[in-house]
């Protein structure tokens, strides 16, 4: 479970217009080596494909959800509504017990809530009152402060190209930050 609520995370990421591998970490906040293995799972399963553009500077390559992979996004969103929506049921009939118990077994899948913004913070963190816990309890560290919605522009809404799937997303200087000079290359050795 907690693999799929990684492979979400990224997949949410890339809809949301990161489309470079460095980016995609920054923004999902997960290591090289873990989002590697992730967008090489992604793409054997047909949710992203990396196409190839023409840039200023020479070729540039960008990671894209293909129409399976926005498929995928969209019943998954469906999916942590309706946990999200169990939960909030739970908090208002006052059972700390069961809420705690529904948390505790779905502990995985909070912070894609979280990312994708399905989770009231506000409400989420009067629940963990209502517990008597600190929100650090369900939701790791690295996403407390950050609801994943920083930057909605550039979104895309991906197609299938029939990309070779036999890539290597790791290794390569992690340029085309955005920052200034940046060419918009796509810098990781494929």
């Amino acid at each position: 479970m907690e693999e799929e609520a990684s492979d979400v995370i990224v997949l949410s990421a890339i809809s949301q217009g990161a489309k470079k591998f460095d980016k995609i970490s920054r923004k999902t906040k997960i290591t090289a080596e873990e989002l590697n293995s992730l967008l090489e799972r992604l793409e054997n399963k047909g949710l992203i494909t990396v196409i190839q553009k023409k840039g200023l500077f020479g070729p540039k390559k960008e990671i894209i959800l293909t129409d399976k992979g926005n498929k995928e996004l969209e019943e998954r969103k469906f999916e942590l509504q309706k946990n999200w929506d169990q939960m909030v049921t739970m908090w208002k009939s006052g059972d700390k017990q069961k809420l705690q118990q529904y948390m505790d077994n779905n502990k995985s899948i909070l912070p894609a809530m979280m990312f994708l913004g399905i989770m009231d913070m506000m409400m989420f963190s009067t629940m963990m009152s209502f517990m008597g816990l600190a929100m650090t309890s369900f939701i790791p560290d690295q996403y407390i402060g950050d609801t994943g919605h920083s930057d909605m522009s550039g979104h895309d809404a991906g197609h299938d190209t029939g990309y070779d799937s036999s890539q290597d997303y790791s290794g390569g200087d992690f340029h085309g930050d955005g920052g200034p000079g940046d060419m918009g290359g796509f810098d990781v050795n494929f």
